[in-house]
């Protein structure tokens, strides 16, 4: 199938308190470049995600980045900094002198409060809290980027085939313009002879006027016309291109640089046709097909 190497897929879920957001887009490029944008905790996932993407791009200059945002908590230890707060406590007390025993209450940590002050003070201070980052499970965290990554590889691969498809239409009708082109030409080329043997026989005639002209000498001369005007392995040549650009647009695998050098070829033999007859119908039609390849060539180099 035809796919077109520039695209965007995009995937985000919500996985075990982590927010993963995954996009993916390219250009056109002769081969295939990627570049993965991830940040800098999770680097160990960058050749895992570029091999995800080989599997299913073989040209074009991508881009995945990668966003991992906790949406909560739990991926961190928050407690009370016991000794910030004793010695908090242990400096009020010791410049507060009328604090009676028995005014406090303690907290779960142990820590006692005296009853006139309100925790909400205590939390202002300083250091009270220490927050500890739980270790990251790099085996969980490389299976849920993975999973998103895979979502959004399969999105883009969508919507590049799906623009492959438009192409493959537009360059095949194009194809079909050709082939119709080559036939008039086929059906006009020989009839040049025949009128180049009636001009030369008719401008001997005035230039001989009375005098005897020599038929096989114009015979001749229209032979070695023909043979230099004849288009017959060039127009062969050409269909077979045509016959075998639609061929390789039926096949599943990347076909863009075979189709960019039948182009060149196809591009050869009409300029060859061109060269060979200087009739004025005939240039005209060899002016049309060159237009037609030249649409196609640019249609192809959007194909992967």
């Amino acid at each position: 199938m035809i796919k077109s190497m520039t695209g965007y897929g995009r995937a985000q879920k919500q996985i075990d308190g982590r927010d993963i957001l995954v996009e993916i887009k390219s250009v056109n490029s002769r081969f295939l470049e990627q570049n993965v944008r991830i940040g800098r905790n999770y680097t160990y996932l960058e050749e895992e995600l570029k091999s995800l993407v080989k599997t299913k791009v073989s040209r074009g200059k991508v881009e995945l980045s990668v966003t991992i945002t906790l949406v909560d908590g739990k991926k961190a230890d928050i407690k009370v900094n016991d000794e910030i707060v004793k010695g908090y406590l242990d400096a009020m007390h010791n410049y507060n002198e009328t604090t009676t025993e028995g005014e406090y209450y303690y907290l779960e940590c142990d820590v006692r409060i005296p009853a006139q002050m309100k925790w909400s003070s205590i939390l202002q201070l300083p250091d009270v809290f220490r927050i500890e980052k739980i270790q990251d499970d790099e085996e969980e965290i490389r299976r849920e980027v993975l999973e998103v990554a895979q979502n959004a590889v399969d999105a883009f691969v969508q919507m590049r085939e799906t623009e492959g498809e438009k192409l493959a239409e537009d360059v095949l009708s194009r194809a079909d313009v050709i082939a119709s082109l080559v036939e008039i030409i086929e059906e006009k080329a020989p009839e040049l002879t025949q009128k180049y043997r009636e001009r030369l026989y008719a401008k001997l005639s005035e230039i001989l006027q009375n005098t005897a002209i020599d038929e096989q000498r114009i015979l001749t001369e229209a032979a070695v016309f023909s043979e230099k005007t004849a288009v017959d392995e060039e127009t062969v040549r050409l269909k077979s291109h045509i016959s075998q650009l639609k061929t390789l647009m039926q096949l599943p695998e990347s076909v863009g640089r075979k189709l960019d050098f039948l182009v060149q070829e196809m591009n050869r033999e009409v300029n060859t046709i061109g060269s060979k007859i200087q009739d004025v119908e005939i240039t005209a039609i060899v002016v049309d097909i060159k237009s037609e390849i030249e649409k196609i060539r640019e249609q192809i180099q959007n194909i992967e």
